[in-house]
């Protein structure tokens, strides 16, 4: 179809497409607002730096290679049974590890935990006693080896939570972009049932792909 038929349909029904939109992005709204005041849920991140005592070559690379270790030792039901015990949280290991995503970053020897509550007071506290429990027993594996030889842990700030879900803003724009798709399908089932009424001379023209060359008009007295 040429761009003006395009046109003209945009034209005649653009308003189902921009009411389905924005009745789509206000439910989505209003579910956000409810989801945030009913069950909101904040994420907590810290940061751990892991530092070699050397600063050569050969112990940063060591270290690299260590974080992944780092990283295991951590994401454990032992881990969680003790951040568990300390807090006296009412969860199972397996329930807190659901909630707690534990990561590295080989280029800046850096291990990253995120927890996720329904509180964000309790998910910087499963944050810090987590991290406080790594470097904890890097100290006491420190106390092993030669001075040269340790790595040291240390937390770069302390956890702060932010509102991870609902994200208002994001559910807002999907709710209208699903409403603008829902409202170009209708119209497209519209025109296509309606492709072959003829209401217009110029449907006349459009349907039989030929030029109109004259119409009769209507009596004035109504009868044919």
């Amino acid at each position: 179809m040429p761009l003006q038929t395009y046109l003209r349909i945009l034209w005649r029904r653009g308003w189902i497409m921009l009411l389905l939109a924005g009745l789509t992005a206000a439910a989505a709204f209003g579910f956000s607002v409810i989801k945030e005041r009913t069950a909101p849920v904040y994420k907590s991140r810290i940061s751990i730096l892991v530092q070699p005592a050397r600063t050569d070559f050969g112990q940063a690379q060591a270290a690299k290679t260590l974080l992944r270790s780092y990283v295991a030792w951590m994401d454990s039901n032992y881990r969680a049974a003790d951040v568990i015990d300390t807090l006296k949280l009412d969860m199972t290991p397996e329930q807190l590890r659901s909630d707690v995503t534990i990561a590295s970053d080989d280029s800046r020897l850096v291990i990253e935990i995120d927890v996720k509550q329904p509180n964000g007071d309790r998910a910087n506290d499963i944050a810090r006693t987590w991290a406080d429990l790594f470097i904890q027993w890097r100290d006491e594996e420190n106390q092993k080896v030669l001075r040269t030889d340790r790595i040291d842990a240390q937390k770069i700030d302390d956890p702060k939570y932010e509102l991870d879900e609902p994200n208002t803003r994001i559910n807002t724009l999907a709710g209208a972009i699903l409403g603008l798709l829902v409202g170009v399908g209708i119209i497209f089932v519209l025109e296509y049932m309606e492709a072959g009424v003829i209401r217009t001379a110029e449907d006349v023209g459009r349907g039989l792909n030929l030029p109109l060359l004259g119409a009769i008009p209507p009596s004035e007295s109504g009868l044919s």
